[in-house]
Order: C-alpha cells, then sequence, then structure tokens
C-alpha cells in the first residue's frame, strides 16, 4: 500500500460496556454503522496503563491519548511521573522545590497551592496535593494555604464535598501550634483560572484576582461556600460553581503578599499555561494583573518545553521522541492538521510530542477554527461543519500525504452532562464522516477512524446502592478503530492507541519507526 492518509479522531467517543447513558449507540449515526459493519476495524485500549497512566483504573485523557496516538509508543504521563517523583522523594530535592520552600522559611511567608481539586488523574491527584503539604511542613514551612478548583468532570458531578472534606482531614492532622494550613479560595474549573488554548483570558483572571488578591463573595468555609452556590442554583454542578474566598472577620485568610511563594500543582499543560504565564511573564499582555505581589511560582511539571514555561517545576516531563510527524518529515511527507479551538492543541502540540513548534514549517500546516464562546450543550454540533470543510479542501487539494483532525463534540458536549446534547453532536461528528467518504474515496485517500477516549458512550453512572446519576467524566471503554478505502486486515492482538502510528506509516507504505509500537493491520 501507498496511500495518503486522513486520520480522524472523535474525540470521547468510545463502545460503551454497560449501556448507562451511552449516546454514541441512541445517536442516528449511519456512516459510522456502515463503517464497522463493512470495514476492517477493531477496538482498542485508551486509557490506564496503555497510555502511561499508574493503572488501568485510570481514566484516559485528550492530551496523553493524542501523545500516544503521534508517536507511537507508551511513556509514563502526568500523575505516574509525579507518583514516582514524590515516592522516590525527587521532587522535594529538586531546585524548584528547594528554591520554593527556602524562600518561605527566610521570610516567614505563606506557600499557596492552586490546583483541581479531585482524585481523577487526569489534571491533578489530591493525593499528591496532600504530600506536598506535608512537605511544606517538613521545610519548616508555617504557613499554608490552598486554592481549590472544583472538578465534577473527571469524577461525579457533584462529588466536591468529598474532596474538601479529604483536604480538611489531612490538614487538620498535620495543623499544630507551628503549622497552619488552610483552604483559601476555589470555584468550578469551568468559570475560573482553568481556561486554555487563550479562549477565556477572563476566565483566568477571575481566578487570578480570587486566589491572588481574595477579591470575591466571602464565606467562613469551603463547605460553607458550595452549600450556599447548590441551595441558590439547585442542579448546578461543580465545574460550574462560582468562585468564593474564605475570610475571617471580613478578610481572606489567604491573599497572595510579597515573599510568598506558589505552586500550581495540577501536571497536565493545557489548562496550566494561561495562569502560568500570568505569575512568569514579565510583559505579560493577556489582562491586568494589578499590584501584583513579588512572588516566587513553580509548576507541578514543565507546561510547555518549547516555550519553557513555567520557568520553575518540581517534577521533569517525559521526553518524548521518535513522533509519525518527525518520522514523516524525514520522508519529505506535507502533513496537514486541523481543529476547533478546544482540541487544535491536541492536534498539534500533543500530537508532535508537547512542542508548541512544528519540526518543519514548510511540510507542516496547522489550521485552528475559532470555537464558540458558549456552552457545549447550547451548540453541541461545535465546528463539526468547519473542520469537515477543512479536511475536505485539504484533500482536494492533493498537497498532503497525511491529514489528520479532531471532532471534539463527544467530549466537550459529553463534559456537560446533557445527554440530549450530546447526541446530537454525536451526530454532527456522523454528518462530518458522511461528508468525507465521497471525497476520500476519489481522491484515492484511505481514511483512518478512531478516538482519543471514551466519554459519550458512558453518561450515567450507578453507584453500590443502585442509584443513576449524571456522569460527567471520561469513561474507561474501548475506542473504535476503523480503516476506509484501504486493502487492509486487522492483525491478531490486543491493541492501544500507541499503536495507531505505525499503522499510518503502513498504510503510506513506509516501514515504521522501530521504536513504535506494532501496526493493527497486518
Amino acid at each position: 500500500m501507498e496511500k495518503k492518509v486522513v486520520l480522524v479522531v472523535m474525540d470521547g467517543v468510545g463502545k460503551s460496556t454497560t449501556g448507562l447513558g451511552d449516546a454514541v449507540t441512541q445517536a442516528n449515526t449511519p456512516t459510522l454503522d456502515k463503517l464497522l459493519a463493512e470495514c476492517p476495524h477493531t477496538y482498542i485500549k485508551a486509557h490506564g496503563t496503555a497510555v502511561g497512566l499508574p493503572s488501568d483504573e485510570d481514566m484516559g485523557n485528550s492530551e496523553v491519548g493524542h501523545n500516544a496516538l503521534g508517536c507511537g509508543q507508551v511513556y509514563s504521563q502526568g500523575a505516574k511521573l509525579v507518583e514516582e517523583a514524590i515516592e522516590s522523594g525527587a521532587i522535594f530535592s529538586s531546585a524548584a522545590w528547594k528554591e520554593l520552600a527556602a524562600n518561605c522559611v527566610k521570610n516567614a511567608s505563606a506557600m499557596h497551592f492552586i490546583g483541581l481539586l479531585s482524585d481523577g488523574n487526569v489534571h491533578s491527584n489530591i493525593h499528591h496535593l496532600i504530600a506536598l503539604i506535608a512537605g511544606a511542613k517538613r521545610e519548616g514551612i508555617k504557613t499554608v494555604r490552598v486554592h481549590v478548583l472544583l472538578d465534577g468532570r473527571d469524577v461525579p458531578a457533584t462529588s466536591a464535598l468529598v474532596y474538601v472534606d479529604m483536604l480538611e482531614d489531612a490538614m487538620k492532622r498535620l495543623n499544630d501550634a507551628s503549622f497552619d494550613a488552610r483552604i483559601a479560595s476555589g470555584g468550578g474549573r469551568m468559570k475560573i483560572t482553568m481556561d486554555r488554548y487563550f479562549a477565556d483570558w477572563d476566565m483566568v483572571k477571575r481566578g487570578f484576582d480570587t486566589h491572588v488578591y481574595g477579591e470575591g463573595r466571602q464565606f467562613a468555609s469551603a463547605t460553607e461556600a458550595i452549600g450556599t452556590f447548590r441551595t441558590e442554583n439547585p442542579g448546578v454542578i461543580d465545574q460550574d460553581l462560582p468562585a468564593f474566598v474564605i475570610a475571617e472577620n471580613g478578610k481572606p485568610v489567604g491573599a497572595m503578599h510579597d515573599g510568598d511563594s506558589v505552586v500550581l500543582f495540577n501536571f497536565r499543560g493545557d489548562r496550566a499555561i494561561e495562569l502560568s504565564m500570568a505569575f512568569d511573564d514579565a510583559d505579560f499582555k493577556g489582562f491586568d494583573r494589578g499590584d501584583m505581589p513579588k512572588v516566587l511560582y513553580a509548576g507541578m511539571l514543565e507546561y510547555d518545553g518549547d516555550l519553557h514555561l513555567p520557568k520553575r517545576f518540581l517534577v521533569e516531563p517525559p521526553k518524548i521522541e521518535h513522533t509519525l510527524t518527525e518520522f514523516l518529515v524525514g520522508k519529505g511527507v506535507n502533513e496537514y492538521a486541523v481543529s476547533e479551538t478546544q482540541k487544535f492543541g491536541h492536534v498539534t502540540y500533543f500530537w508532535n510530542g508537547n512542542r508548541s513548534e512544528k519540526f518543519s514549517d514548510k511540510l507542516e500546516t496547522w489550521q485552528e477554527i475559532p470555537s464558540d464562546k458558549v456552552t457545549f450543550d447550547q451548540r453541541p454540533w461545535m465546528k463539526s461543519a468547519e473542520v469537515t470543510d477543512a479536511v475536505i479542501a485539504a484533500v482536494k487539494s492533493g498537497e498532503y500525504g497525511f491529514i489528520r483532525c479532531n471532532y471534539p463534540n463527544g467530549d466537550m458536549v459529553g463534559h456537560t452532562g446533557n445527554l440530549d446534547a450530546t447526541i446530537i453532536g454525536v451526530e454532527a461528528v456522523d454528518l462530518g464522516l458522511a461528508r468525507l467518504l465521497p471525497v476520500v474515496k476519489e481522491a484515492g485517500y484511505a481514511l483512518v477512524v478512531t478516538a482519543d477516549h471514551g466519554n459519550a458512550d458512558e453518561m450515567l453512572e450507578k453507584n453500590k446502592k443502585g442509584v443513576v446519576s449524571v456522569r460527567t467524566a471520561h469513561s474507561l471503554n474501548p475506542v473504535p478503530f476503523i480503516v476506509y478505502n484501504a486493502d487492509c486486515e486487522i492483525a491478531d492482538g490486543e491493541f492501544g492507541l500507541s499503536n495507531v502510528a505505525a499503522t499510518v506509516a503502513k498504510l503510506m507504505g513506509y516501514s515504521p519507526d522501530p521504536h513504535w509500537n506494532a501496526a493493527i493491520i497486518k
């Protein structure tokens, strides 16, 4: 085979094993049904150890998924890297940790921790935070303040109090006459701080002002804040809760001051970059930071290796080498990558092994289609039509040997918890595929259809008591892998996302890089 290849990532579209809230099956998907009925296909693993996470109880996500798709190998990722560094003690001997800790001891100042409060293991893990707080006490730091971002996305939708209680209990055990750790501020992850791809600087500013200056609605505790918001807005889920500030006698307990240290304990990069820029960049222009206190800032990881952001970080990231893009650039292949803003970084930065820069400005073309700034259940079709238009134009141009795109609908709409809207989102992706098939066929391309993880396939969950509730997190389900318009057979064996790179190379007539995992086709 010497085919040009189009690869489609149906973000968040897995194969349900429970049937609970399965928007993929409930959707009208004649094109996907046709492909599964007529084309070589299988289902591949997209979570846990298959994408470098600690265990198969860990959900995959778009970042590690696109890393695996783009590099053809499995690297230790986020949570696993941090766990290894904590277990070995390396995190506490890192230059960044030592500098920040010494700064607090010298100035008798506070160490602040900002991050997502859950054990979802996608952006963060509460156990990492607790280990860092204990480490701060061992260093002789006397004051710790925690700024909690509430999840409800990678964990059950209204589970915030579980994690608040867990953190409060851990700090209570650590607190004594010489050590004071408290929650200082917080809010839902989709309301403050954790924007990505520069889509909404106002969201970052709301979080910045809340965490740094203690500006916002005041409460006596995080528990009181969450309870009040839920009473005022019945049905609201954790990710959408407003910002809050913990105060005593009308004054915030955790506003930042000159000489403080700040750690962003999230390990995933996409939603950490903008806040890191706000703390690190001397010529920052994202928003007015006001009279910002002079603090030392570090991230859990280096969130962008090319921009060296942040300047200080606690754990070295994986050095990803031998990517598919690098391989194809070496063969002189023109490549094209497109998605809308929400997943543009996934088909570029994460696909290329956490690189902001192209391997070749001449051979790589990237196109970003701006996402709508509305909640995704309001427009569940998102920009699927525009992404499809762009892929069709790229195919018809005849310029590109490898084209890749991401349809974010199954993931981004799935995260809202709105089953009806997610069904529409899945149907919009299917319509995009319907438009692609004849164009791909006529141009002689092979089409590979897969996903980076599940989400839309499992939007309800049942607890141990048999109560069914909304699920907004990713699933642990396998994802489809389909080859259209190519004479091939699926090989024997079990496969994961890291087997896709070799498959693409084989379809294109190349011998796969020996560093990669085996191809899925014979």
